[in-house]
Parts: C-alpha cells; sequence; structure tokens
C-alpha cells in the first residue's frame, strides 16, 4: 500500500528526504494554501506535515478522514487541534530536539554580544564613527552565570559556558545536588541564582508559574550591574519591570531573542542603548531546520510502517472498548497529579501509583500516563502530555511504580499517587463516585471529601478551638468567597488540616497572612 504525504509549509529537501527514501510514501508538496484549498485536498492524504504557518483545525482533521498522522517540524503545536486529532485517531508527532544546539548557540552568541557590546559598536560603524571608549565590555572569565530552567537547552547552555570558564549555578524543580555534581556546576534555589549571577539566562516553558518570573522583586534580588538573556518564551521577563530596571542602572543590559508580543518592533525597551535583540532567531539555522524536519519525516514513516513515534505529543489511538472503560478516569487521576506536584517543592525522586477496585480490571497504563501528565503540566505545561509523559519524567530522574490491588477501603475504586523525595513523602487518594464525579478523599493520612477543582487552599494546624474561624474572618476581610471547607484530624488536639475551595486564588501577601497565624504550620495554595 502506498500513503500519500502532504507537506503543505516549505520544509527543506534534505529533511524530507527520509519520506523520498521510503518506497511506501509519494510526498506531495504543495504550500501556501488557503483554508479552502486546503480542505478540498486533505481528504485524499494519509499524512500531513506542517510548520507554524498551516493551522490544523478540527475541521481540517475531521475533514482529512484518511489522515493517520500529522507532523509538526518543530517543538510547538500550538497550531494543531490535539483534542480533534485524538478524538480521530490520529499520532501528532514533533521534532522536541532537533533545535537544541541551535538554541544554546543562539544563547551564547547572545551572552557574548552583550558582554561585549558587539551590535552597538557595529552600528556605531555604520555610522561611520570610531568610538573605543563607548563599548568597553567585560570578560565572561570567572564571571558567574545563573540559569533558570535546566531542560535540553539549559544544560547546553551550562557546557558551552564551562568552556568559557564561567561559573554556572542553575534552578530547576527536577535539577538535584547530585545532578549538579555530574554535570560539574552549582546547584541553587531560584533566589540564590538570582542573587549571585553576573549574567541571567531563562531557559523555562511559559506556564502560569513562570509567567513573569522575571519580575521587579526578581529583579531586587540581583547583583548591581546584572546582564539578563532571554532566548525562551516571550513573557518570562516581564519586560516592563526589566525597562524600569535598566533605566535605574540596577540592569547593565539585556538581550533579548523573544518577546511577549511578536513582532515587538516598537517595544520601549527597544529604545534603550542597553538592549540588544533578534527577532526570534533561536531555532533559525540551517541545520536545525533540516533536523527538525528529518526527524518528523523518520516518525512519519515509523508510523506508517506499523512502528512506533519516538515523539509523539497525543494519545496513540486504542480500542474504542478500553478507551470507553478508562477514560471516566482520566480527569481524576490527572488532577491527583497536579494536586500533589503544588504539595512539594523538593525534588521528586519516586512516584507510586496504586489502583484499587474495579481499576483492577482496567488497562491501567494510559492512566498512569494521565496522572503523571498532570504531575509534570505545573513544571511543563504544554510540552507534557499523555504519551511522552512517562519518558519525561524518567528523564527528570523519577523511578514510576504502578500497582494493583484488591484494597479498596471501602470504595468501588481508588487511585493511590505517592511521591518520594529525599526528605518526605505526600500522598492522595481518589475516587470516582457514581452520580457525582471525581473526588479527592484522602491527603497523606487525612481523610476528606473534596472536588479536584478550581481554587483549593490547603491548611495544616494544630487542632484547637478558633482555628477554622481565624481563616474565614480573614479571607472575609480580604473579599474572598469560601465555596466548601472539609477537616480532618487524627487525634484530638493534635495536628489536623483544612481544605477550602475558594472563588479565586490568594496573593502572595494574603498566603503569608494566613501563614503568619499562630499554630499554622503549612500553607498550600492549589490550583486545579
Amino acid at each position: 500500500m502506498v500513503f500519500k504525504i502532504l507537506i503543505s509549509d516549505p520544509l527543506s529537501e534534505d529533511g524530507i528526504f527520509p519520506l523520498r527514501e521510503a518506497d511506501n510514501i509519494e510526498v506531495v508538496i504543495d504550500t501556501g494554501l488557503s483554508k479552502e484549498e486546503l480542505l478540498n485536498k486533505i481528504g485524499d492524504f494519509d499524512g500531513l506535515l506542517v510548520r507554524s504557518q498551516t493551522q490544523v483545525t478540527r475541521e481540517v482533521i475531521e475533514t482529512g478522514h484518511n489522515l493517520k498522522v500529522i507532523g509538526r517540524a518543530g517543538v510547538g503545536v500550538d497550531n494543531i487541534d490535539l483534542d480533534a486529532a485524538t478524538e480521530n485517531g490520529m499520532i501528532v508527532v514533533n521534532a522536541p530536539d532537533g533545535n537544541t544546539n541551535s538554541a544554546a548557540e543562539h544563547t551564547m552568541a547572545m551572552l557574548m554580544s552583550l558582554a561585549r557590546n558587539i551590535p552597538q559598536a557595529y552600528l556605531s560603524i555604520k555610522d561611520k564613527k570610531w568610538d573605543r571608549k563607548s563599548y568597553v565590555g567585560v570578560e565572561l572569565r570567572d564571571k558567574t552565570l545563573g540559569i533558570v530552567g535546566l531542560g535540553r537547552i539549559g544544560a547546553e547552555v551550562a557546557r558551552r559556558a564551562k568552556g568559557q570558564r564561567m561559573n554556572v549555578i542553575a534552578y530547576d524543580p527536577f535539577f538535584t545536588k547530585e545532578k549538579a555534581e555530574a554535570l560539574g556546576i552549582e546547584h541553587g534555589t531560584l533566589d540564590e541564582v538570582l542573587a549571585v549571577g553576573d549574567f541571567i539566562t531563562v531557559h523555562t516553558p511559559l506556564l502560569k508559574e513562570t509567567r513573569h518570573i522575571i519580575n521587579k522583586e526578581a529583579f531586587a534580588k540581583m547583583k548591581d550591574g546584572v546582564r539578563v538573556i532571554n532566548c525562551a518564551r516571550g513573557g518570562i521577563i516581564n519586560e516592563d519591570d526589566l525597562y524600569d530596571a535598566i533605566v535605574e542602572g540596577k540592569v547593565a543590559g539585556a538581550a533579548l531573542d523573544v518577546f511577549e508580543e511578536e513582532p515587538a518592533v516598537d517595544h520601549k525597551v527597544l529604545n534603550l542603548k542597553e538592549v540588544i535583540a533578534t527577532p526570534h532567531l533561536g531555532a533559525s539555522t540551517i541545520e536545525a531546520q533540516e533536523n527538525v524536519a528529518i526527524d518528523v519525516s523518520h516518525d512519519v514513516v515509523r508510523i506508517l510502517s506499523g512502528g512506533l513515534a519516538r515523539n509523539p505529543v497525543n494519545i496513540p489511538s486504542v480500542p474504542r472498548e478500553v478507551m470507553r472503560k478508562i477514560e471516566p478516569y482520566f480527569y481524576l487521576s490527572e488532577k491527583l497529579g497536579l494536586f500533589l506536584a503544588h504539595l512539594e517543592e523538593e525534588v521528586i525522586s519516586e512516584i507510586n501509583i496504586n489502583y484499587a477496585g474495579d481499576l483492577t480490571a482496567l488497562e491501567i497504563a494510559p492512566l498512569t500516563q494521565n496522572t503523571l501528565k498532570g504531575l509534570l503540566s505545573r513544571y511543563l505545561g504544554s510540552n507534557v502530555n499523555n504519551v511522552n509523559a512517562a519518558y519525561l519524567a524518567e528523564r527528570k530522574g523519577i523511578t514510576i511504580h504502578e500497582k494493583k490491588t484488591s484494597a479498596a477501603r471501602g470504595f468501588t475504586n481508588l487511585i493511590t499517587v505517592e511521591i518520594i523525595t529525599k526528605s518526605t513523602k505526600r500522598r492522595v487518594s481518589g475516587t470516582l463516585l457514581n452520580g457525582l464525579g471525581a473526588r479527592i478523599v484522602k491527603v497523606d493520612d487525612y481523610s476528606m471529601d473534596v472536588i479536584p477543582e478550581g481554587h483549593l487552599l490547603l491548611v495544616h494546624h494544630k487542632d484547637q478551638p478558633g482555628a477554622i474561624g481565624r481563616v474565614g474572618n480573614l479571607l472575609a476581610e480580604n473579599d474572598v468567597n469560601i465555596a466548601t471547607m472539609q477537616v480532618g484530624r487524627l487525634h484530638i488536639g493534635g495536628n489536623a488540616i483544612m481544605m477550602l475551595t475558594i472563588d479565586r486564588p490568594l496573593t502572595k501577601e494574603e498566603l503569608e497572612q494566613i501563614r503568619a497565624m499562630e499554630g499554622f504550620d503549612r500553607v498550600t495554595a492549589v490550583d486545579l
């Protein structure tokens, strides 16, 4: 059987060589298609390869009734409707590693250009000036590079910075002292990285937790004269706060490849002589463009030949009867993982998932993946999905165990998820109640009955009169409405917890007000 592949965005000929080489694949290149033209064509094809220009909408997917695979020659898949692809049994693949080297090299190029004022000096010469005094730079040797986010690209930047004889300190939620020793760099908290870095470079995904992580408060913790680089995602740095920090003299310079809103040709930060910028060129090398196309092409060949994809980004199709049985548990499993991610800031080394009751008769592997997706999504955002979750967890050094048991503790079904760090264990259990939906029924050793959704507030405190009232009064003073409240204790007068569902998330200041109350131990905001 010959499969037809449509390439609707420009890809290098070398990049699609694996497709050309396959005996069972016919390649059709037709770029610049309008929406109507794509809809008219797509029904004839078994596969679709795109970059960022083609919008693979639900309408395109449902019209392409023969599609088996959609490939994105790049990292992001924002232009592909993943839910529609999954519902229609189509595998989506991307190329997460193809631009790693390119992005790391661009970061180092921006770092050096920033240190030596190369763009400014070049523009001066173009303006027929020979001004050496205005562009005196700094050396990288013996300076400290602080890296926020040590994934693939961050780690490559660390290796290159060491080659420049820089001291390197890094922060990442999954970065341990042992991993730091293996890389020959220093491990630090976020505040420690900000405090000691002569240069700060960010390499995190853009999530709710990382949006504007480099802001006015972060700049205040940095050295005077720090230099800042962002070749990752626009929005990680608050650009208005960066502008103010440069004008005030706190920040000596910034190198930006990405902006919160692009194109950014009119951004006020570009008017500052201390800022250098490029128009989102991190992955724009001949090699990177070829690599991402090659990686995706190989995956398309594997899938159409009956093999397994290396970089799938959605759930591969499973038998419909199996999916029908496990689908009701998807929401619960993901929320249990996400709930635990909020409870512990230490690096997770192990996760144990226990299935009990009716679940023991079901295919649990997709539920395990979904639990891991929920856990990792707090740190990795849309970069983690139901297919790559286990792979990413293992790459982060997390050991995964799953187990089935008949002991459901009085529930028809029960999922218990436990995470283990160097110094502690945290555990949460959940169930599906007939007609009522998902419930969290246990947090650590405390029994609960909480719907896993919305803005939750988990408070550990001493079991004493007035504790609940004090929290309620404080929330009322801040105009925060309480939707539900659950309490649990092990024995009278001992340790206890309360779990509140509130109508809006609390500010840092409001959380600190609760933490400051006498008899209160830990206060954790959990957004589900």
